[in-house]
Order: C-alpha cells, then sequence, then structure tokens
C-alpha cells in the first residue's frame, strides 16, 4: 500500500477544515516540535470537531510552546552506557534504534530527539552487543525510538542477527506504534512477516505498543496485531493516561476491552511525563489519575484487570497504588534504578493538582 505522509499545517488544511491563520500556526509549533502524519491516521479524525481525540494526540497545538516541563525527566541521559543505549534496569539494555516515526505523537516524552536529531540513536551495534556479553544480568533487549518499525527490514534484521543467538537473552522486545498509526506497514509486507517469523524460531519476539484510545482499535490495527501473532510475536500495550483522550474510566475501560478482545495484553497504564511541550496539556492529576484507572479496571474480566497505574521517574518505575485513609498516596517500586529502592513501599502527600513525583 502506498501511504501518503503530512507534515505540516497546510498539507492538512482542507481535511481539518483549518481557518484563517491557523496553518501557519502549526507550521510555527512544527519548526520546534515536528509534525508528521499519514492518511490512514487522519483518517480516523472527525474533522468536524476540533477537540476529537485522534487529532489531539497527532496535530500540534499552541500549548506546546508554552512554558514548563523538563527535556528529560527519566534521566535516560544518565542511564546512557554506548550512545543510543540506555541500561537503567538491571536485567534490560534499551536500544535508540531510530529517531522516526509514522507519526509524531503530541505527548512523546522524547520530544527533544524524534524527527529532529539522531545524536541519541544507536549508530555502533557492535559495542552494544559487546557490553550486553559484559553484562550477564542482562536478559533481555528492548528496541525502541522514535519506532523500531520505522527502521527498514534489512536494519530490523541486523539488530535480529546480532541478539537473537545470544543465549543469555530469554528475548527480545520492539516498542512501536505502527500497528496504531499504520498497521500496512504490518500485514502488507510479507518480508518483515517472514523474517520476525524466523527469527521467532530461535527467541521469543515480544511486541510492546501503545493504544491511546478505543478509536485506534480498527479492523486494520486488528489485522496487523493478528499477523504479528501468526508469526508467534506476543503483543502487550502499555497506554498512556492523557487529559482529553482517555481520561475517563469509561473510555480508559472500553480501550482494554478492545485489546483484549483482540488479543493484546494491557499491561501498564503510564503516568503522562512532565516533559517541555507536553506538561501544560496533557496531564492529569494522580489523586484523579488513580480513580480514572481503578473505575477502567472495575470494567474488566480478569484479563483487562492485570494493569498497573505508573510513572517512568528518574529514580524507576512507580505503581500508584492508591489512597490511604489518612489522605496519603500510597507508592510502590515496581523497577528501580537503584537496588536500594527495589520492591519499596512508601506514602506521600500530594499537593493539589500534583501528576508527579
Amino acid at each position: 500500500m502506498t501511504v501518503k505522509f503530512y507534515a505540516n499545517g497546510h498539507q492538512v488544511k482542507d481535511y481539518l477544515q483549518l481557518h484563517g491563520d491557523e496553518a501557519e500556526v502549526m507550521d510555527k509549533i512544527a519548526e520546534q516540535y515536528p509534525m508528521l502524519t499519514n492518511d490512514y491516521y487522519l483518517s480516523l479524525i472527525d474533522p468536524t470537531d476540533p477537540d476529537d481525540p485522534i487529532r489531539k494526540l497527532s496535530i500540534p497545538s499552541a500549548w506546546e510552546i508554552e512554558e514548563g516541563g523538563d527535556v528529560d525527566t527519566s534521566g535516560e541521559g544518565d542511564n546512557t552506557v554506548v550512545p543510543g543505549m540506555q541500561h537503567k534496569y538491571r536485567q534490560t539494555a534499551l536500544i535508540l534504534s531510530s529517531n522516526a516515526c509514522y507519526m509524531y505523537c503530541r505527548h512523546c516524552f522524547r520530544k527533544r530527539m524524534v524527527g529532529i536529531t539522531d545524536e541519541e540513536t544507536a549508530k555502533r551495534l557492535e559495542l552494544m552487543t559487546v557490553y550486553v556479553q559484559e553484562h550477564p544480568e542482562i536478559n533481555n533487549i528492548l528496541i525502541t525510538g522514535g519506532d523500531s518499525f520505522a527502521n527498514s527490514n534489512a536494519i530490523i534484521r541486523q539488530y535480529l542477527d546480532h541478539f537473537a543467538d545470544m543465549q543469555q537473552l530469554d528475548l527480545i522486545r520492539f516498542g512501536t506504534r505502527v500497528p496504531v498509526v499504520y498497521p500496512q506497514r504490518i500485514y502488507d509486507d510479507a518480508e518483515l512477516l517472514d523474517m520476525l517469523r524466523e527469527y521467532c524460531q530461535k527467541k521469543q519476539l515480544y511486541i510492546i505498543t501503545q493504544f491511546n484510545h478505543p478509536r485506534e482499535v480498527t479492523p486494520e490495527a486488528i489485522k496487523a496485531v493478528k499477523a504479528l501473532m501468526n508469526c508467534g510475536l506476543l503483543v502487550k500495550n502499555q497506554t498512556v493516561l492523557l487529559r482529553g483522550i482517555n481520561d475517563s474510566a469509561e473510555v480508559l475501560g472500553e480501550l482494554l476491552d478492545k485489546l483484549t478482545a483482540c488479543g493484546v495484553v494491557p499491561y501498564y497504564v503510564f503516568q503522562c511525563r512532565p516533559v517541555r511541550g507536553v506538561l501544560n496539556h496533557f496531564q492529569v492529576p494522580l489523586a484523579e489519575g488513580y480513580k480514572i484507572v481503578d473505575g477502567a479496571k472495575a470494567l474488566q474480566n480478569g484479563q483487562g484487570k492485570c494493569i498497573r497505574y505508573a510513572m517512568s521517574h528518574y529514580t524507576g518505575k512507580i505503581e500508584i497504588i492508591g489512597e490511604l485513609a489518612n489522605g496519603e498516596f500510597l507508592f510502590k517500586y515496581h523497577q528501580a534504578k537503584d537496588v536500594k529502592d527495589e520492591n519499596r513501599i512508601f506514602t506521600q502527600k500530594l499537593t493539589e493538582g500534583q501528576a508527579w513525583l
């Protein structure tokens, strides 16, 4: 399938029914935080609704250039051990394989690099391989970006060639939004599917994707998911809790229902990170967020109840468990950068509207 991409406001002006200088404003924002979408994902937007959630996920808005937020909220720079590779959690090596995506999400926590620079992306695959070999505690690789499936099939094969035969690795994960934003890249690419099927015989492969709204779970997206599963891959989903997108128990619950119905396992609902260009719009306060997640969980059967509400903090993945009788909130480290924090439970009194620790 031939897909058409759109990288500025003027290219989508007619479809989105933009008026006045809206296209110019959009282009100005895109100079700082690039815009990219495609005709498939654009077709999911209701052009008559300015508050359409799919539009908010993909089309630049003026709030993105407001003050506030940090460039790197999770300490990715401090965890970089080889250019393009991070080692924050003991068992996992994370590879930034690309700075490109097929759609630039407006809530992206790597807005500092996506579509702009490749300084942090992987260039030294041999060095990465040696690093993993020298750290036997690493038992899985997460290949992400940008989007790992924005790489060519030849590049994807290079990663698999380097890591699939490593006995110390239990599995390899690919972080990708392609099943959500450009599913044709998967089910129309026989070469990609044959390659994934081949390497699944050597090492268990996982797809970690990110569906954020029920309307993203289209027949095309389901077709892509099923194609991956038929190759032997396991597909899991990480949703980001986002103001105006999925910030109600009903919407989030519907999303989880649709995912489990097509075989996708939802396992994290992440707190939106307070990065620059995102903080002032998408974050939901923690006190509200845990009620939304618990409400959505209550609507699920057993398969949807395995989700965890968590934040990827500088110090680790912190699960937001809930509110105690004294008004304090209960938290637990699900993963920790420092061994002293592993599985640590703690409480904290939240201020009104607090959305991060």
